[in-house]
């Protein structure tokens, strides 16, 4: 939890702000005078893109930076010879003002100019009055609380948690490690019923809480003991009490241990008001049930997990985004997730100070699939996204024929679809949903953990061009990169534009939806999330996951289970994930190697041994064959297949393929 300060000077009092009004959470405060500016505040200011694209000088200065750093690697020296430009431009602005027309010259000055310095800048509000020293007690009280609470359960504490999003990616892959798990002796999922429509759209069954979760752990191969743990009720956490009904309640007030809250939009271009609802009143709601609980009579409630994410630090240009403390970002917010998720941790720095409530707060960085199969249990959102766009477009091409207008079309589609806003020096932090999962689980018998925000992130980040060359081994696909200003601000609009002349306006809005999603974490840049305390409270293993594997492993799942997409029934990806898992289970003990440092090609030869592609269903033993399936040559690893060889060039694309 970030600390506090005591207030000085409250300065004057103002209305208490609507309850989505950013205002609530951050004010606007004056440069020249130190103090607050009445009013409220519009949640697109909050953003990057209301600060930044606004002026041809400044989309220049952007595309400029970006090839200094190419060239130079000074990403900081670069950083603040922008400062210093915006610097002298302010300063040119304001002596026009002083000797030739006041303020309405200046401005006028400002907007020929670029300038981008403002004349305010943003804040978070305090979340208490109470100085650092009291804040530390109250932490520490909490923290003794939650530590007798599971003493007294005994030695081996047989755990009762309510879950929320179980039917999304992170809550599935929670259900599937707690099924397991031998201190979690009932999980209390809160789902809403489901309405299952046809093609026309039409109303063919709605599917009670129950029924979803019996089909949700058949899917997930949950069955026997390990599924009675289980109970899925109805709820909402857009209501309050999480929308739980009064007699369940009263069934959970004296039984449940523990709440994890993991319910959330994780749409990077909802609008603020659906993000809002979903992260903030969400987030409010869950926290108000957590605290009616804990002081129940007879309660043995332990804590509240709450699962954030670790860019509520927002754009920091490279600085470190501390564990600790939260503080309004210098270069703003990407979107309103990143926005309305720093605004649900202010809500839960307040519970937890000034009502009491225990609280650990859990922030993953952005979350993929299975480090070691790449599952995602038929998820399609995130980074999942642009990899099936660009391996549909390759197959677009391939399927094209010999037309010469269906093939340029083709081209033209597959030239559009294959390039990604991102700058070569950018790195995402990606980390796999098991290790973000294994750490919630693990605070749930840490009160170390309450008051502390430990990143669920990696140390070993992926850049934006390593990604690319994977893509090109295992998709086949030359995607290039583009530079997110120029991208945004020309390139996509043109793109845009021919794409609706040649009758595929659906591709130009999904390569701009892209573009909103991941233009600005492609950017030059990124912040560099501080790691430590999921080892050192939560006790995680220090290795963490090796990046690049995990998402070569994406790319394969992608592909080879998911055939970009496509394949969507909940139940076959269900039955290919199970058969997938088999058959890196086989690859491994066969090669003697992770099956993520297996290069490309040699992979794709020793899956087709394994898995027939047609039907996706494992390949019968050679017959009369006895004891494990036959060995075939051991498989190498990346690198020294690269080593015990002449390295092989990347693949030639297909006929059409940009290159």
């Amino acid at each position: 939890m970030a600390s506090r300060k005591p207030r000085r000077n409250a300065g004057p009092s103002h209305p208490e702000p609507p309850s989505s009004d950013p205002a609530r959470y951050i004010k606007r405060v004056s440069r020249r005078a130190g103090e607050e500016v009445a009013g409220p505040i519009d949640p697109d200011e909050l953003l990057i893109h209301a600060h930044r694209d606004r002026h041809p000088l400044e989309v220049g200065a952007q595309y400029l930076a970006s090839r200094l750093i190419s060239l130079t690697g000074k990403e900081e020296a670069v950083g603040e010879v922008l400062r210093l430009i915006d610097t002298v431009g302010v300063r040119a602005a304001r002596v026009a003002g002083m000797l030739a027309g006041g303020a309405a010259l200046e401005q006028r000055a400002r907007r020929l100019l670029g300038v981008t310095q403002r004349d305010t800048v943003f804040q978070f509000r305090e979340t208490t009055h109470l100085s650092e020293r009291e804040v530390k007690a109250r932490i520490e009280k909490l923290q003794r609380e939650a530590r007798a609470a599971l003493k007294a359960r005994g030695r081996n504490p047989r755990l009762h948690v309510l879950l929320t999003g179980a039917t999304g990616f992170l809550g599935k892959e929670i259900l599937w490690q707690a099924a397991s798990d031998r201190r979690i002796e009932r999980v209390t999922a809160v789902v809403r019923p489901e309405t299952v429509r046809d093609k026309a759209g039409e109303v063919v069954k709605v599917l009670a809480p129950a029924e979803r979760g019996a089909l949700l752990l058949e899917r997930l191969g949950i069955t026997g003991a390990q599924a009675r743990k289980f109970r899925f009720v109805e709820g909402d956490i857009e209501q309050p009490r999480l929308g739980v009904s009064a007699a369940e309640m009263d069934r959970l007030r004296t039984s449940l241990t523990h709440v994890v809250h993991c319910a959330a939009s994780v749409a990077f271009d909802d609008p603020y008001e659906a993000s809002f609802r979903a992260n903030v009143l969400g987030c409010r709601n869950a926290l108000a049930f957590s605290r009616e609980i804990q002081h129940a009579a007879g309660s043995v409630f332990v804590s509240h997990v709450a699962i954030e994410t670790s860019y509520i630090h927002g754009r920091k240009r490279r600085s470190i985004a501390s564990e600790h403390a939260l503080a309004f970002p210098r270069h703003f917010y990407n979107n309103f997730y990143e926005l309305t998720k720093a605004m649900a941790s202010i809500e839960t720095d307040r519970a937890m100070v000034e009502e009491g409530v225990r609280v650990a707060q859990l922030l993953p960085s952005i979350v993929i699939g299975h480090s070691r199969t790449g599952n995602n249990r038929g998820d399609t959102k995130v980074v999942n996204a642009p990899i099936n766009a660009f391996g549909r477009a390759k197959e677009a091409v391939d399927k094209a024929g010999t037309d010469p207008l269906a093939r340029a079309k083709a081209w033209l589609i597959a030239t559009a679809a294959c390039r990604f806003p991102g700058d070569p020096s950018a790195e995402l932090n990606l980390v796999p949903v098991d290790r973000v999962v294994a750490g919630i689980l693990a605070a749930l018998s840490v009160p170390e953990a309450i008051g502390r925000r430990i990143h669920l992130a990696t140390d070993n980040r992926i850049r934006s061009d390593d990604m690319l060359r994977v893509c090109r081994e295992e998709l086949g696909v030359n995607v290039k990169l583009a530079d997110p200003t120029l991208h945004r601000n020309v390139t996509l609009p043109v793109v845009k534009a021919v794409l609706e002349k040649v009758g595929e306006p659906k591709l130009g809005n999904a390569l701009e939806r892209l573009a909103s999603i991941f233009g600005a974490y492609g950017e030059w840049g990124q912040p560099i999330h501080d790691v430590g305390n999921d080892v050192r409270l939560l006790g995680l293993p220090i290795r963490r996951p090796n990046t690049e594997h995990a998402f070569r492993m994406l790319c394969r799942h992608n592909r080879l289970v998911q055939e970009y997409g496509r394949v969507r029934d909940p139940d076959e990806v269900a039955r290919r994930e199970r058969a997938w898992e088999h058959a890196v289970d086989r690859l491994e003990a066969r090669s003697g190697h992770e099956v993520g440092s297996i290069c490309a090609a040699h992979f794709r030869e020793m899956f087709a041994e394994e898995i027939d592609p047609r039907t996706f269903r494992p390949r019968e033993a050679p017959r009369g064959a006895h004891g494990p399936r036959r060995r075939g040559r051991p498989a190498k690893p990346e690198a020294e297949a690269k080593t015990a060889r002449p390295a092989a060039p990347p693949p030639a694309p297909e006929p059409g393929v940009p290159s």
